[in-house]
């Protein structure tokens, strides 16, 4: 063999390879820069195992007291006075609370308090001697476990002066990695001088009012720590006075996990804590009406010795979210429901190296598709990769419902997918290529409807057919041999290529087949070789379409002729369409043959459309057809003699569709034809009722008139029962 030829082949099999292998590493190099269209996907997914698996219920010893819109409409609306808070907390410390956590933001002196009000009412009363809720709101917080909330806020210039809880710090400092207050929005100062506890109330680092996934447990200003809400609780309720950061021994400084009492909580680099959602229950939530009204003490054993959390329900005061089990809940839940998470130890985990080994297996997997697809095929390739994704989805599930592990079988889903399709259609693009080339080399040689018939179905290219109903459809150009004689060979041409660009197309439209262009003819039929259920109809609504196409062609003067030598500035056809029995299949030699239909029913429309000069309109049906599409518009055309018949064929005219048919002046129009047609078999004057018709069917169509015109001397064409010799 040449080289040319070696070298040729050794192409064909390394340049796809080497573009699978391309496609592989770039994606490959998209997971390691992970934007965040992956990063969403990657989320999307394990919402999905959340929901399949969400944590197990249990009873915890966390409460949450809850402003409800219940609670808004008895006590009044938000916010209440303090003093009511204040007796809130009171009875919470006095049932045993083991810490009390306020999910609100206090920045404001009270507005509701009396000397506050004599403040502004100057000269009523004596503020001094009147009652200060926020100073009662402070000598309850001061008697009582309670961890007060800031919130991150980059309009405000303030921070906090310094945590409540100690920071111990194990390894290298992360201080930098967890989120970075821009500003806080604080507490009054004689309200945060009063607490036990501060923590954060942000949710996230971003103001989110999406999904909730993530709750940084740890907040800085660059020099030291600040709790997350629901961690200052906990440490709180332990009694605990230090939180350990447990950074990283070796590398950049990032959070392992962070430890309050005996408890430790595994976090993603950032500090944060991947909450694990379980259903919510209605357990979870006091009615805060509940605590202020008289018999509070009753729910005694659900405050003792719990971690309560005050917060509002009330979607008035917008602090609904959404977690990943498509519920929507109040942000203080969220704090509750990591609590939860501590106190059973059950954790959401997602290392450094779990990333890497997401990058490799999938680099793994993408090489053994790309090997596979090209050495075995695409269906091996397509049962290979399924396997892949199937083993990689399964060990994903596997590690997330055992071991809280969460790995990715998102990206590599997708990945591969893309991977497969890439190659795939790359192959396709080749193979193309080649069926192109052979095209062109055969096309000097073989017609171009055989190569077709060569690609899709080269097993039945044989000769030999099957009897089918079709409905068949001839045309024919009026006065084509006068035309022809007056205009030079490339004006013909140019008329029938224009004619038959803009008429096949409608009939393509329609479903059908066009069998052959003869001269000024075209022949097509319907129902072969796909099925077409109602090909009656189409082959009429193409008719109809085929009409006015070449209505618009000659308004146009699409074909030149207007001023032209040869006498005739318009294309006028006439359709025959029937409808029947005929052997459709490929004919000819064992060397050349072509697909086309044979049979009574061919000749039948294409006499049909002959006689449609003599019957005086330009589209004419057979009864078969008429019956098939009995909701157009048609009209009866009497019996005529077709060459080879020993009966005459009952004939309609094809007027329009479905629409027309309902219409109030054609139906007044058939009554008066139905009349006319009796009249005439009877033997009957009919001249009257032939005025009649012309005059109602001038408004419908004006070619009609040259129908009725001729109708009178067809009187042969209307006799009953009648039986002719066979026509010479």
């Amino acid at each position: 063999m040449p080289i040319g030829y070696h070298f040729a082949m050794l192409n064909r099999r390394l340049v796809p390879t080497l573009f699978g292998l391309g496609i592989v590493l770039g994606l490959g190099l998209l997971r390691v820069a992970d934007p965040y269209p992956v990063q969403a996907l990657r989320e999307i997914a394990f919402d999905f195992y959340q929901r399949s698996q969400p944590r197990p219920d249990a009873d915890f010893p966390i409460r949450v007291v809850d402003i409800d819109e219940a609670s808004l409409a008895e006590v009044g609306q938000w916010p209440w006075p303090r003093d009511r808070l204040a007796t809130i907390i009171d009875r919470l410390t006095e049932m045993g609370a083991a810490a009390i956590a306020l999910d609100m933001l206090l920045p404001e002196a009270d507005r509701l308090s009396p000397a506050r009000i004599a403040e502004s009412l100057e000269g009523v009363a004596d503020p001094a001697i009147l009652p200060d809720y926020d100073a009662v709101l402070a000598a309850s917080i001061a008697r009582a476990p309670v961890v007060l909330g800031f919130a991150d806020s980059p309009f405000r210039a303030s921070l906090p002066d310094a945590p409540k809880s100690g920071f111990a710090v194990s390894g290298v400092n992360p201080v930098g990695a967890v989120p970075q207050l821009h500003g806080a929005v604080l507490p009054l100062p004689q309200l945060a001088q009063a607490a036990p506890g501060l923590g954060s109330l942000s949710l996230s680092t971003a103001d989110s009012v999406n999904i909730v996934r993530r709750l940084p447990l740890l907040w800085s200003d660059g020099k030291q720590f600040f709790p997350t809400l629901s961690i200052e609780a906990l440490r709180v309720a332990l009694g605990v006075s230090t939180i350990l950061v447990l950074g990283e021994t070796e590398g950049e400084g990032y959070v392992e996990s962070v430890r309050v009492g005996d408890i430790t909580v595994p976090t993603m680099p950032a500090g944060e804590l991947w909450l694990y959602y379980r259903e919510p229950t209605p357990d979870l939530y006091l009615p805060a009406k509940d605590i202020l009204a008289p018999g509070y003490a009753e729910n005694a054993a659900r405050i003792a010795d719990h971690i309560v959390f005050i917060g509002t329900s009330a979607s008035g005061l917008l602090d609904i979210h959404g977690t990943t089990l498509g519920d929507n809940v109040p942000g203080v839940s969220i704090h509750a429901q990591a609590v939860e998470q501590m106190l059973a130890g059950t954790y959401l985990t997602r290392t450094d190296w779990v990333s890497g080994l997401e990058i490799v297996g999938f680099l793994v997997l993408g090489a053994i598709l790309v090997f596979a697809i090209l050495r075995l095929g695409p269906l091996a390739g397509l049962l290979i990769g399924s396997a892949s994704l199937v083993g990689a989805a399964a060990f994903s599930w596997l590690m997330f419902s055992t071991q809280g592990l969460m790995i990715d079988p998102s990206f590599p889903l997708v990945g591969l997918a893309l991977v497969y399709a890439s190659l795939v259609f790359f192959q396709f693009l080749i193979t193309d290529a080649d069926k192109r080339q052979i095209r062109r080399a055969f096309g000097y040689y073989v017609a171009p409807s055989l190569l077709a018939e060569i690609e899709r179905n080269g097993d039945r290219l044989k000769l030999g057919g099957e009897t089918r109903q079709l409905s068949v459809m001839f045309t024919d150009v009026r006065d084509f041999t006068p035309l022809s004689e007056k205009l030079q060979p490339q004006q013909i041409l140019s008329v029938l290529n224009t004619m038959f660009g803009a008429l096949g197309a409608r009939i393509i439209e329609e479903l059908g087949t066009i069998d052959k262009f003869v001269g000024d003819a075209i022949m097509a039929f319907w129902n072969a070789p796909v099925d077409v259920a109602d090909h009656a109809r189409r082959a009429c609504r193409a008719a109809l379409r085929m009409r006015e196409t070449l209505r618009g062609l000659n308004a146009a003067d699409s074909f030149g002729l207007k001023g032209s030598a040869a006498g005739i500035e318009e294309i006028v056809i006439g359709i025959g369409i029937a409808t029947g029995e005929a052997l459709v299949g490929n004919m000819g030699l064992e060397t050349r043959f072509d697909y086309s239909a044979v049979g009574d029913t061919i000749n039948t429309a294409s006499r049909v459309e002959g006689a449609s000069k003599a019957v005086g309109y330009d589209i004419v049906v057979v009864e078969a057809t008429r019956a098939a599409a009995s909701d157009f518009a048609f009209l009866e055309a009497g019996s005529i003699l077709l060459k080879g018949k020993s009966r005459r064929e009952a004939i309609h005219i094809l007027i329009g569709d479905h629409i027309l048919a309902k219409s109030a002046e054609f139906l007044a129009l058939r009554s008066e034809h139905e009349r006319l047609i009796a009249a005439m078999r009877n033997g009957r004057d009919a001249m009257g009722l032939v005025a009649s018709c012309g005059l109602r069917a001038a408004s419908i169509d004006p070619r009609l008139m040259q129908f009725y015109e001729k109708l009178m001397s067809r009187r042969a064409d209307f006799a009953p029962d009648q039986v002719l010799a066979v026509a010479e």
